[in-house]
């Protein structure tokens, strides 16, 4: 007879290969189609909300697996935070204005320079508008939910009309002014940067040393003497009109056949080699302040003074001690030459072309073709000292790549000055994940004096500023609230498409326009300051309160969203939008080199999941370190598959075991019924809910996995399951021993799968079609947290002992496997013997201790045997032949060798 036939052996429906790229798309066709989200907000209705504030990604291009890494965290910290009975009403958002859209039209063949602005501006809303919804699929396909049918979008009416109201407001507190300064200017984009728009590569760029001849020595110094600085931008020479010292230093007049220089004392070893004196004495010494007021000839312009200032930001460990400066090209240049009333002088274009006050040797030239240009002058006219190059990090524009200036500019700016002390409060009473971030941004904030908000672009959010005739700004609350109710009714396009005059209330009258004439501002908003209003239309407008739960971006958004962000709540509010800030590093190749198109090396999600599946996507994003950089790769893509493999079939096993499913909660035993084995199970899985709902509250998703992963591993399938297996498999369909190891394995498959649900959720809901925990999806379920009435502790330690003496037999049965003494365990008859505690221990927990160390004999003994770490065992060979049907030996003679028990299964 075959008896394999009267085995029960596993039978589910619940494959072994995910066949995840083919199951996913009509999971997450089934979640829309029964508005999963909807019923989620319909079942937490009452409940407390977490609200995680989406922080928009810009609507360009496909989704890159740093998206991917965002989003799918996000989505965990969302079901994970449901699954814990709260609500969480998720409204995703799209960044839509800016420069990369505006690229990406001309691109198509529009010249916003040959059309109507308000239709240029029409185009890149559609544009944009296409790049949401692809995204928006690209989201979806990782299994994201939230309220994607009434996402928040920076371009819509109703954010724009807020963005104008919040930019009234802060124009009213008095924290919005225009002014003259240098900032980050990109010639590449025509248009000023903020800081969090900049990015730093390296460069090579020419140092020179230049003296200046003194014209006016005020009694201190003879005009045959020369103060020599040095500079990395020679292009800047031509814009000099002053020389900054420091007062308390001391410089030194150096008698060289290059003439007499002035310079700091203690570099005067160290420059005159470089300039290649011969010869050189210090004739005298000075303090700086001493210089004050002294002019010099510009060595390129004689017509020209360069006037020497004080300044303390002057330092001694580069350079001459004697700091060229060109108030239109720098922030320290500018506020010194302010104190001293010189001009902004600028001499650049708008495209970094030097303009016509240069000369006819230099106008038309960039600025970094100028450097050669200027230094070759500067040497034929002999006030080139040194020539040299040096590699250093340069600012760069971050969209379009290439080198930025300081250019000053008339802007206009959001004051940090005047809120610093209340920002700097807020950021100290707000939690950073990882902690690092609290001084980051407490140090961002701390150097900052203002924000440069206006752009020169097209596709932005104007700046909604009228100008009387007399060029005065309008800072007219009621201008600003009519501007906002006119965006809400025709979208910001109507700013370009009416003149001043028909943007204004009606009838409105102003001291600064006698004659009703009235101009708009040309600039938009810095993208930004759009994001960084999100907070009013996407969480207060939408009944979600202030402030959110949790920010949670990439680490670059300290000087991003984080910031405008908390720039402008607290500006507006008082008070940060946020309780709680968590960020996540870049994605790298395996290589560790940071993915990006430009690279060659970035791996489009979408190839992943439709080869691997997006739960393996999920499962590597919580698998790595993601608050550090992360690597992603075909090698690690294995490995998180190996382990994904694992932990299906280990639920599969589970699965198979219940009679394909038949066996359903109606079945399972009351837990405080069940023998000491099994209970110690569901203490086990108890303590799986313990560790995890904590690490998912503090995001610890890499905890998450590993101690589930091992639980399902070690605990389950290298020890529950391996002995059990003999009860399954053997005895009848009912025994109680049987239903016993089944309420376990069914109580396991849902306690685990709900657990894994946030990270898994997929495979979790596959899980559940078989299960029927809910009838409509596991992701409107909670965590399962047992009820157990019995002693759990007790249970534990007496677990611990039994723990340690299977650990001892194990030990030996090894050896006398080396020893070829017996091949399977089940060949082996184990003798022990412990002390009387451990055997009533023994006997009140195992009824069959031979079943639960998987051999065929136990037995006790008083005699010495070889002692172990905790107790003494003794392998001997197994009497008897193997029973056909369970493979334990046996001496008993039923037909075909039966042991007893096989024999009462199959007769009784």
């Amino acid at each position: 007879m075959d008896y394999k036939e009267t085995l029960h052996m596993p039978k589910t429906g619940f494959e072994m290969r995910g066949n995840l790229p083919k199951k996913e798309p009509g999971i997450q066709k089934s979640w829309q189609e029964n508005h999963l989200f909807e019923k989620m907000l319909e079942q937490r209705e009452d409940a407390k909300p977490f609200i995680l504030h989406d922080g928009p990604p810009y609507a360009n291009g496909d989704i890159h697996l740093g998206h991917a890494l965002n989003k799918i965290l996000k989505d965990v910290i969302n079901r994970s935070h449901y699954m814990e009975g709260y609500k969480i009403p998720y409204i995703p958002g799209w960044d839509t204005h800016g420069l990369p859209i505006e690229t990406a039209v001309t691109k198509l063949g529009y010249d916003r320079k040959k059309m109507p602005l308000a239709e240029f501006r029409k185009i890149c809303y559609d544009y944009a508008m296409e790049q949401v919804e692809k995204q928006k699929q690209g989201f979806l396909s990782l299994g994201s939910i939230g309220d994607y049918d009434h996402p928040y979008i920076t371009l819509t009416k109703d954010f724009e009309a807020e963005q104008i109201k919040i930019f009234g407001k802060m124009a009213m507190k008095g924290l919005i002014y225009k002014g003259l300064k240098p900032v980050y200017w990109s010639p590449s984009s025509e248009s000023a940067l903020a800081e969090a728009e900049v990015e730093y590569k390296d460069i090579k760029s020419p140092t020179i040393y230049v003296k200046f001849q003194v014209k006016d020595g005020k009694g201190v110094l003879d005009t045959d003497t020369y103060f020599v600085i040095w500079t990395t931008t020679p292009w800047t020479i031509p814009a000099n009109l002053g020389i900054a010292v420091h007062p308390q230093f001391t410089y030194a007049l150096v008698n060289t056949d290059k003439g007499k220089l002035v310079m700091l004392e203690e570099l005067v070893e160290t420059l005159c080699p470089k300039f290649e004196c011969k010869e050189y004495e210090v004739i005298k010494t000075f303090k700086g302040k001493e210089f004050e007021y002294i002019t010099c000839t510009h060595p390129l312009y004689p017509e020209r003074e360069s006037l020497l200032m004080l300044a303390d930001y002057v330092t001694a460990d580069a350079g001459t001690g004697c700091v060229h400066t060109a108030p239109a090209f720098g922030a320290d240049d500018f506020y010194i030459g302010a104190k001293y009333g010189l001009p902004v002088y600028c001499n650049v274009d708008e495209q970094g072309k030097m303009m016509a006050s240069c000369g006819e040797w230099l106008e038309g030239q960039y600025v970094l073709d100028a450097n050669k240009t200027v230094t070759m002058k500067l040497d034929e006219l002999g006030a080139l000292l040194n020539l040299t190059f040096i590699t250093h990090a340069y600012p760069h524009d971050w969209r379009t790549k290439k080198p930025i200036i300081f250019r000053a500019t008339t802007q206009w700016f959001a004051s940090i000055d005047k809120i610093r002390d209340e920002l700097l409060n807020e950021i100290h009473s707000i939690k950073w994940v990882p902690s690092w971030g609290e001084q980051r941004m407490h140090n961002m904030i701390a150097d900052r004096t203002d924000w440069c908000i206006s752009r020169q672009r097209a596709w932005g959010v104007p700046i909604p500023i009228i100008y009387g005739e007399d060029d005065t700004p309008l800072m007219d609350e009621a201008i600003f609230d009519h501007v906002s109710d006119m965006f809400r009714e025709y979208g910001s396009n109507v700013w370009f498409e009416r003149e001043a005059k028909d943007l204004l209330p009606e009838g409105y009258t102003s001291e600064h326009s006698p004659n009703g004439i009235f101009r708009k501002e040309v600039d938009t908003m810095d993208v930004w300051f759009d994001s960084g209003s999100s907070h009013t239309p996407a969480m207060l407008k939408r009944g979600l309160g202030y402030p959110a739960d949790l920010y949670f971006e990439g680490s670059d958004q300290y000087r991003g969203w984080f910031n405008s962000s908390l720039i402008v709540g607290t500006a507006v509010y008082g008070k940060a939008p946020y309780k709680q800030v968590l960020s996540h590093g870049f994605v790298m190749d395996e290589k560790g080199v940071k993915m990006s198109k430009s690279q060659w090396n970035a791996v489009a999600p979408s190839e992943i999941t439709k080869k691997y599946g997006a739960d393996i996507l999920r499962l590597w994003a919580c698998s790595v370190d993601y608050q550090a950089d992360c690597s992603m790769g075909q090698n690690i893509l294995k490995q998180v598959s190996e382990n994904y493999r694992k932990v299906r079939n280990t639920f599969r096993f589970l699965m198979a075991n219940l009679d394909d499913n038949t066996f359903t909660k109606e079945d399972c035993l009351p837990f405080n019924e069940l023998s000491d084995l099994n209970k110690y199970m569901l203490v086990r899985l108890n303590d799986m809910v313990d560790e995890c709902i904590p690490a998912y509250n503090e995001y610890r998703f890499g905890d998450i996995v590993t101690t589930l992963s091992t639980m399902m591993t070690n605990e389950l399938s290298a020890y529950y399951l391996d002995y059990t297996k003999d009860i399954l498999y053997i005895e009848k369909t009912d025994d109680r021993a049987r239903r016993e190891v089944q309420t376990v394995l069914y109580t396991a498959v849902e306690v685990l799968a709900k657990l894994w649900a946030p990270i898994l959720c997929h495979t979790t809901e596959e899980i559940n079609s078989f299960m029927k925990f809910n009838e409509t999806s596991i992701h409107l379920e909670s965590f399962k947290k047992l009820d157990l009435d019995f002693d759990t502790e007790k249970l534990r330690e007496e677990m611990n002992v039994l723990f340690a003496v299977r650990k001892d037999v194990f030990k030996a049965l090894e050896e006398a496997r080396a020893n070829q003494l017996i091949g399977k365990s089940l060949e082996a008859h184990v003798l022990i013997h412990v002390d009387a505690d451990t055997k009533a221990m023994i006997d009140k927990i195992l009824d069959k201790p031979a079943q639960w160390l998987i051999v065929s004999k136990v037995t006790f003994t008083d005699n010495e045997l070889t002692q172990y770490e905790s107790c003494q065992v003794q392998v001997e060979k197994a009497n008897g032949h193997v029973c056909p049907r369970c493979w334990n030996y046996t001496e008993a003679e039923h037909e075909d060798g039966l042991c007893d028990r096989c024999h009462d299964v199959l007769t009784k």
